[in-house]
């Protein structure tokens, strides 16, 4: 069996795994900061967007896999695979424009909550 859809969300997330570790880079060498964040606000910022996903996305895909395994809809898969996506976009997204509270961050940290009890009640059912 493969694991067509989980490899299909991993590749995604992987180049946006890239993408944020890049802003860091980036941050890092604007700043000067070697190794944490220097008290710059901008930079913590985006270590955090990093972190954040890197905390997330790894339990997810297993989440998404496991359910692949089991040979679970692939409705299912996309669900708790898209709802990670979007969630991890959305958060992204509402960190960079600002450390305090933002939509699209709420939002981002609702759909990878939901994604995380979907995918745990889905395999639960089985």
């Amino acid at each position: 069996m493969t694991l067509a859809i989980t490899s299909f969300y991993a590749a995604i997330l992987a180049l946006l795994y890239v993408v944020l570790a890049c802003l860091v880079v980036r941050q890092r060498f604007k700043f000067r900061v070697g190794l944490g964040t220097g008290k710059d606000p901008q930079l913590l910022q985006t270590v955090r967007m990093h972190g954040n996903f890197s905390e997330y996305v790894p339990f997810l895909l297993i989440l998404v896999a496991l359910l692949e395994l089991q040979q679970g809809p692939a409705w299912q898969l996309h669900l708790v695979a898209g709802l990670t996506l979007a969630g991890r976009v959305l958060h992204a997204i509402g960190l960079w424009r600002s450390s305090g509270t933002s939509v699209p961050r709420f939002l981002g940290m609702i759909s990878t909550f939901a994604a995380l009890i979907v995918g745990a009640v889905f395999l639960l059912a089985k």
